[in-house]
């Protein structure tokens, strides 16, 4: 199977990661502005497990080092199965809760509040389980993010005392999928053999893992986000007759954003073996950097924002982008 085999190497992929993670959204402002997020959200699942599956059976399957997919999986312990789809079902649960926070208040705040604090907690519990990396630089990074998330809500608080319609819901959701967010990645870590090149007997390649969040991830939308579906966070229910009457541009949307996220965390996963699971995910979630620099600049989400927003906002980014520098030098 393909394996990463320098530090120098890893750094790449988690940006390519913090590349993906912080453009698949822009997939759902793309499809069509009826076009709900709950609908969406059953393609973007369809993605994920189309990307898992066609990476196991390429990547995954060829090469000199490791195990073959088919052959991980057969020598694969149950506990590490389990562990991998446990972090299906929680990142499914925190993720169906940033999309609607997505909906409510925009890329440019429910991703750095949400991804944000999952950044923080994410590193920490990370950290705990296999510690590596310079412990001030890491967590000097992880301040300097948590002063980013700070400045954003405050940001957030301005326009939503003079622009009608925002809501304080957005922000609580992003909030409840950040803490979330953070535990997710340990589950499907845990479940990974530490020497990808030599993996231990009963755990996975990282490729075996990926398959089976996937499908914790697919199997736990249908009790998620069927009840979402009938008891919306905002609007009108829908149904399942409703999506099947979705335009093919709405569920190439939805399936294009699983797959890109889906190349996200392959990266990631990939990048954990040389980086370390703590900075390959922190690092992974500068992605919020790339999503407030969607939502700020292009898709305009702070237009009527009254003066001085943008000063916190600048100094949101400046926090981020100094943040995520030290996360790097603490390997």
């Amino acid at each position: 199977m393909f394996i990463l085999e320098t530090y120098s190497a890893a750094v790449i992929f988690c940006l390519i990661t913090m590349l993906c993670w912080g453009s698949w959204a822009n997939t759902q402002k793309l499809a069509s502005s009826g076009w709900r997020f709950e609908l969406f959200y059953w393609d973007y699942t369809i993605g994920i497990l189309l990307f898992s599956l066609g990476l196991a059976f390429t990547l995954g399957s060829n090469g000199a080092q490791g195990r073959s997919f088919m052959a991980d999986y057969a020598q694969a312990d149950a506990a590490n199965l389990q562990s991998a789809l446990i972090g299906g079902v929680v990142f499914n649960i925190a993720n169906i809760l940033l999309v609607a926070a997505i909906s409510i208040a925009g890329m440019s705040v429910a991703f750095p509040v949400g991804i944000g604090l999952a950044l923080v907690i994410g590193v920490v519990v990370n950290y705990i389980d296999a510690p590596a990396g310079n412990v001030l630089l890491l967590f000097g990074g992880v301040a300097l993010v948590t002063a980013a998330i700070l400045l954003n809500a405050n940001a957030y608080r301005k326009l939503s005392s003079t622009t009608a319609g925002v809501s304080t819901k957005g922000l609580l959701l992003s909030v409840i999928a950040g803490v979330l967010m953070g535990f997710f990645y340990k589950y499907v870590a845990q479940s990974m053999t530490v020497n990808f090149a030599a993996p231990e007997t009963g755990k996975l390649t990282p490729y075996t893992a990926l398959v089976f969040f996937a499908i914790g991830i697919f199997l736990s939308n249908f009790v998620f986000n069927t009840v979402l579906m009938y008891r919306p966070f905002v609007g009108k229910p829908t149904s399942f007759a409703a999506y099947f009457k979705g335009s093919g541009r709405d569920h190439l949307m939805g399936v294009l954003g699983g797959m890109i996220w889906n190349a996200g965390m392959s990266f990631s996963i990939l990048a954990a073996e040389k980086a370390s699971p703590a900075i390959s995910y922190g690092l992974g979630q500068g992605a919020t950097i790339v999503a407030a620099v969607w939502g700020i600049y292009i898709w305009k989400e702070f237009k009527n924002a009254p003066k001085g927003t943008n000063n916190l906002l600048n100094m949101m980014l400046l926090c981020y982008i100094l943040g995520l520098g030290m996360i790097i030098l603490a390997r």
